[in-house]
């Protein structure tokens, strides 16, 4: 991948950018460049893709992997692009390939772009981009959000592998593509009897020949896969390049990783695709495992499954860590959601550290995959305090109250109770 540089810079914005490629080990810095680096700040988000907020919070430049404050992402029912959380697997090339920006491929591009469904079936076809383009397009509003999203509050046990993410690893978004299921359908390929899994695989490919491909692996009857689309657009606008235009398999209820970007390749296969990356990470246990005991090496199908859905979660929006509100009463505000396989039907918050607990409002009227915004209001005092808020689905899924106990060595799927402490003044 490319990141794409303006040619008028100011000199902090030359060093940060130098010190993302200098960090990539793709350009060599000059000593003086170096000590100037070491006392700098990290590289702002525009610098490592263009057109990104440089208020949001960069943790690996050379993935391209940054996350958005909460107070930026509380503004907006909807995320923009432009503080949209992003996360690359592979580095970014700045020596050709891949454009990292937020804006939409080429014409060309869209024009000449093209997927091959194959696998085991007897007539593979080859769908463009076009023609997708100028079938019927449905509309999905789900959540984005990587599957280490509150990875850092697992460090409180044990370190993990993976950038700190906090909650500013999601957002709120809008799709509209082609209805994967009956698209398969239309093309009669002829698939075998034994077909239980789809692939997916994108343009993207491992820096080292012979690494590991990020080809993800769904079983066909997830009930997921019946919303799934093959997205052309983001909020209204054609999908950002970085975000995986010009077409992207969107799966409403799927941690992001399982929404291939870029995508070239759909595989009808008889089991998972054998890729480490869906064998050996975005796995979580079955069983608790300890820091120490149990690691990536150690995971098996026996013993694990894939992070496919969403577990069950929600967050404070208002107040926000270490804000300070008026005595009096106070609104708690903020977002839940799971799965989208059966609806969030309560949120509970408690200013009392869990002695008692006040079901808030839900406005679930963008979805059972969109954010379900919850509220309520409370009478608090001078003084510090504390928020803490849980969901509940119709299945009876709720969030740990210790969310520890979800602890594992990628560092996926924290879904702990949410604890914010604020000041009323």
């Amino acid at each position: 991948m490319t990141v794409q540089f303006t040619r008028n810079v100011d000199r902090r914005r030359f060093l940060q950018m130098a010190g993302a490629a200098g960090a990539s080990g793709l350009l060599p810095l000059p000593g003086s460049i170096r000590r100037a680096l070491a006392a700098d700040a990290a590289p702002l988000a525009s610098a490592v893709i263009a057109g990104k907020s440089d208020k949001m919070i960069v943790h690996n430049a050379k993935l391209g992997v940054m996350e958005t404050p909460l107070d930026l992402l509380r503004d907006h029912p909807f995320t923009p692009k432009e503080i949209l959380y992003n996360r690359l697997h592979f580095p970014i090339d700045l020596n050709g390939g891949w454009v990292a920006t937020t804006a939409p491929a080429s014409t060309e591009t869209t024009r000449d772009w093209t997927i091959l469904v194959s696998g085991l079936v007897q007539r593979p076809k080859t769908i463009k981009v076009s023609d997708l383009a100028k079938m019927d397009q449905v509309k999905r509003i789900s959540v984005m959000q990587c599957a280490g999203n509150g990875r850092s509050y697992y460090w409180a046990k044990g370190k993990t592998a993976g950038s700190g993410w906090k909650h500013g690893g999601m957002g709120n978004l809008t799709w509209e593509g082609v209805p994967l299921m009956p698209l398969l359908k239309s093309l009669e390929l002829g698939p075998d009897p034994s077909v239980t899994f789809l692939s997916a695989n994108g343009k993207d490919v491992p820096p080292v020949v012979g690494g590991a491909d990020l080809i993800k692996s769904y079983h066909l009857a997830a009930p997921q896969l019946q919303n799934a689309i093959l997205a052309l657009k983001m909020n209204g606008e054609p999908i950002p390049t970085v975000h995986g235009g010009p077409v992207r398999l969107i799966i409403p209820g799927f941690y992001g990783n399982m929404n291939i970007k870029w995508l070239t390749d759909l595989m009808l296969m008889d089991r998972e695709n054998p890729s480490a990356l869906m064998q050996k990470t975005y796995r979580m246990p079955f069983e608790p495992v300890e820091p120490g005991k149990f690691t990536t090496q150690d995971m098996t199908q026996q013993n694990t499954v894939p992070t496919y859905g969403f577990a069950i979660m929600s967050v404070v929006f208002a107040p926000l860590a270490g804000e300070t509100v008026k005595a009096g009463n106070v609104d708690l505000k903020g977002v839940a959601w799971n799965d989208g396989v059966v609806p969030v039907t309560e949120v509970r918050v408690s200013v009392d550290q869990g002695r008692s607990w006040i079901a808030a409002e839900i406005d679930s009227s963008d979805g059972p995959t969109a954010w379900q915004h919850w509220q309520t209001r409370v009478a608090l005092s001078a003084g510090a305090h504390e928020v803490w808020v849980r969901a509940t689905d119709a299945w009876g899924r709720s969030q740990p109250m210790d969310g520890l106990t979800t602890w594992n060595p990628g560092g996926w799927d924290w879904h702990g109770v949410d604890r914010v402490a604020f000041q009323v003044a």
